[in-house]
Parts: structure tokens; C-alpha cells; sequence
């Protein structure tokens, strides 16, 4: 294939895409996701001549008629995702095996998670599944909604303001698309009865979970639990540790150890949290599924909520994550909270699975 004609391929491919859930001709990665341009560094360029044996054209035929994926790469806050259209079919296109292995880093495409843009039920406009990067399903996921209302206004090609009912396994969430493209969520009332977390451990305010201790290796952390449609433990310190630096914290061993504690059969999302004042909160988390991520929007709006309940911190808080900032509003009229951040797509792309 000429370079000519490779670029008219590449081109024919990104317009197919963007406007039908059609599959194109196949494919590898394609380009930068078309948006607000940024700089860019000079870059050297080379010519690539068309094969002419027939063993290499033979394959090349057999790669265009294996199975190619069509995805848009996205990130909220360093939180990344695989976004697939599967507007057309109620069931995923990729198995949780094969969204394990299309999120390996250094193996597949890359990911914390592969994201599913599903036909709605119960009078939703769409439903969201996502598969984790070890190919677990969770309830929901708060940067991915955020990713996901991006995703539909440009396959859909809207523009301004759009807000959207999505069914998730966490019940309906609403994300709305803002003028200066951030995407504001409500994501409901948090959930804090014990059982229905899920977590073991006894309420010890009014039936809800706040600053219980639970023993890990050798500490007593003090936990507050609250879902948001997923489990979260949250904790600002332990007996021993009066106040939290979170930059200080090897997540990797103590993370799993949370995550997998007998008092949560569910597992848990944990987050760590220091308090920088009564309006900014700074966290790192360790997702169930997923392990040390940048970012995570249910974790950051569980955070304001359980920073409430301790006393910490107002209603209306900046969260900071290693990914960048969100903002999370836990309103008491309504007792829903709102989670205010950023999506952006990376690229688009195609991968045979």
C-alpha cells in the first residue's frame, strides 16, 4: 500500500467512526483524537514503501479479515480508559479475559478499565459496563462516567451543553457535559448502612460505619465506610498515626491488605486521605480491581462524604488526587453528591482481539 493510500485508509477510518457504529476496513492505531490542538515537539519522518512480495501482501490480507476492535482511548485525571460502542448489542463485545489482556500495559492497548457504551434500559438513553483491569466488574465507576459523557457527545456529534440518564450497575447516573467541557455528575445519595456497603464491621453512628478501627498489620486504622453504588473504606489516619501523609504510604502493600480484609466480602475500594483544610482534601486510592490508580471519582466523592461524617471538612471540597483536582459537592437539600472534573480523549485506534 502506497503512503497515499495508507493516509486516505487511516482517513476513511476515522470518519466511519465517528459518525456509524459501522466497523471500518480494520486497522491499526490511527490518530490523535481530533479536538483542541496543543503543541507539539518536531518530529523526524520516513517513508514507508508498499510490500511487493506476496507472502507479505497475503499478510496483510489475513490481518484486515481477523476481528479489529474499534476503540477511543480515554483518561480522566490520569484515570484511563477503552472506550468501545457497543450501542448496537446488551452484550460487551470483548470478554472479561480479553479486556484483562487489552488492558496489560506492556502487553495490550493499556488501561485501567475497558468501558462499554451499551443501548439503555428502564428509560435510561444508555447503559455503562465496565470490565477492570484484572477483569472484574464493578458497579460503577466515577472518572469513567465522566469519560463516557464525552465519548456519546462525539460519536452522537453534539455540541454545548448535553446531559444524559446512563443505568449503571450503581442504579441511574446523570453526567452533564459544562460549556467549558468539564462534565459535572450526580451521583446520587451515598449509601452508609453497614450491611449494605457491604462491610462487617459494626455501625457506630446511626447505623452508619464512621471512624471504626480495623486492625492491619499490627495498626488500628480508623475507617469510615460509604458506598457510592461500589464499596469504599476511607481513613485519615490510624491510633498510631495521628496525621496521615499520604505521599509517605507504599500502596502496593498496604492497599491489597485493605482491599481484601474479611470485613469487607464485597473487597473495597480504600482511599488515604490528609486534610489540607475544611475545603481541600488531598487522597490516593487503591481500587479494587484496578490497584494504585491517579484518579478515582466514587473514591473522591465517598472521601467528602465520610470527611463530613468525621467532622474534617464542609460539604463543598476540592479533592486532590495524584491525577489533578476534582470537585465534589455533597448537598445537604437533596443528600446527593456532585462530582465536577475532566475527560479527554487520547486517541483513537483498532486492535484485533
Amino acid at each position: 500500500m502506497s503512503p497515499a493510500a495508507a493516509a486516505a485508509r487511516a482517513t476513511s477510518f476515522a470518519a466511519n467512526f465517528t459518525t456509524s457504529t459501522a466497523p471500518s476496513s480494520g486497522g491499526r492505531l490511527l490518530r490523535p483524537f481530533r479536538g483542541n490542538p496543543r503543541p507539539r515537539r518536531a518530529v523526524a519522518s520516513m517513508a514507508v514503501s508498499a510490500p511487493k512480495s506476496p507472502a507479505a501482501a497475503s499478510f496483510l490480507e489475513r490481518r484486515e479479515s481477523e476481528r479489529a476492535l474499534h476503540f477511543v482511548k480515554y483518561q480522566g485525571l490520569g484515570n484511563d480508559f477503552i472506550m468501545v460502542d457497543n450501542r448496537d448489542s446488551a452484550v460487551p463485545k470483548v470478554t472479561p479475559e480479553e479486556a484483562a489482556k487489552l488492558c496489560d500495559r506492556n502487553f495490550g492497548i493499556g488501561a485501567d478499565g475497558v468501558i462499554f457504551v451499551m443501548p439503555g434500559v428502564n428509560g435510561a438513553d444508555y447503559t455503562m459496563r465496565i470490565f477492570n483491569s484484572d477483569g472484574s466488574e464493578p458497579e460503577m465507576c466515577g472518572n469513567g462516567v465522566r469519560c463516557f459523557a464525552r465519548f456519546i457527545a462525539e460519536v452522537e456529534n453534539l455540541q454545548g451543553t448535553h446531559s444524559f440518564k446512563i443505568h449503571t450497575g450503581a442504579g441511574l447516573i446523570i453526567p452533564e457535559i459544562q460549556d467549558d467541557g468539564k462534565v459535572k455528575v450526580d451521583m446520587g445519595e451515598p449509601i452508609l448502612y453497614g450491611p449494605d456497603v457491604p462491610t462487617k464491621l459494626p455501625s457506630t453512628k446511626n447505623e452508619a460505619v464512621v471512624k471504626a478501627e480495623l486492625a492491619i498489620d499490627g495498626l488500628a486504622w480508623h475507617v469510615t465506610c460509604v458506598s457510592m453504588g461500589n464499596p469504599h473504606c476511607i481513613t485519615f489516619g490510624s491510633k498510631e498515626l495521628k496525621v496521615l501523609h499520604v505521599d509517605d504510604l507504599k500502596l502496593s502493600d498496604i492497599g491489597p491488605k485493605f482491599e481484601h480484609h474479611e470485613m469487607f466480602p464485597a473487597r473495597t475500594n480504600t482511599e488515604f486521605v490528609e486534610v489540607l483544610s475544611r475545603s481541600h482534601l488531598k487522597m490516593r486510592v487503591w481500587e479494587r480491581g484496578a490497584g494504585a490508580t491517579l484518579a478515582c471519582g466514587t473514591g473522591a466523592c465517598a472521601v467528602v462524604v465520610a470527611a463530613v461524617l468525621e467532622g474534617r471538612a464542609e460539604r463543598k471540597c476540592v479533592v486532590d488526587l495524584p491525577g489533578g483536582p476534582l470537585e465534589i459537592e455533597w448537598r445537604e437539600d437533596n443528600n446527593h453528591v456532585y462530582m465536577t472534573g475532566p475527560a479527554e480523549a487520547v486517541f483513537y485506534g483498532s486492535v484485533v482481539h
